[in-house]
């Protein structure tokens, strides 16, 4: 694939780190309504949280976590970093993927039975509090890019090191 240009691969750049760290408030704050709740003793409270996470959910959970997939996505093809070439955009990308199926398929509809019966369990406690750990992670390794290229990566290495010292050994001139 063609690599973006550099105003572009900025501009997208920004866009995802936007996105992402908005998922990563979004999840911290149905955490927050989810232990709220679950908590309190007070039902007027428990269904406002609910309530409250029902609107995060029916209008903010898939859009942020889409988002955040395809920009993570359209960055690692379009970028000298790659989607299998590093061990950590190989983990986030996964990760991403897993917690975007987790968001969509199993937050939205508990959110749901929640806001429908007003109040919520420790499931809803729980899934904010794995997600929201996730997305720390996947902030930590971005930042510190810890772990070596992939094995497929490593052997592009060596094959292209190999090509380039048979070129250089070569008394004729190459491209």
């Amino acid at each position: 694939m063609k690599p973006l240009k550099r105003r572009a691969r900025r501009s997208l750049l920004v866009a995802h780190v936007s996105v992402s760290v908005s998922w990563l408030g979004l999840t911290v704050g149905l955490l927050t309504l989810g232990i709220t709740a679950y908590a309190t003793n007070d039902p007027v409270t428990a269904r406002s949280a609910t309530r409250a996470m029902k609107v995060f959910g029916d209008w903010l959970v898939v859009p942020v976590a889409l988002g955040a997939l395809i920009s993570g996505l359209i960055l690692s093809l379009r970028t000298p970093w790659g989607l299998a070439r590093h061990r950590w955009v190989w983990t986030k990308f996964w990760l991403t993927v897993v917690t975007t199926g987790l968001s969509v398929f199993s937050l939205r509809p508990g959110i749901d039975e929640a806001a429908e019966r007003g109040t919520a369990g420790i499931d809803l406690v729980f899934a904010p509090s794995v997600a929201t750990a996730t997305y720390l992670f996947i902030t930590a390794i971005s930042v510190l890019k810890p772990w070596g290229p992939t094995r497929r990566e490593r052997r592009l290495r060596v094959s292209a090191r190999s090509v380039k010292a048979v070129d250089e050994r070569s008394p004729r001139r190459t491209a």
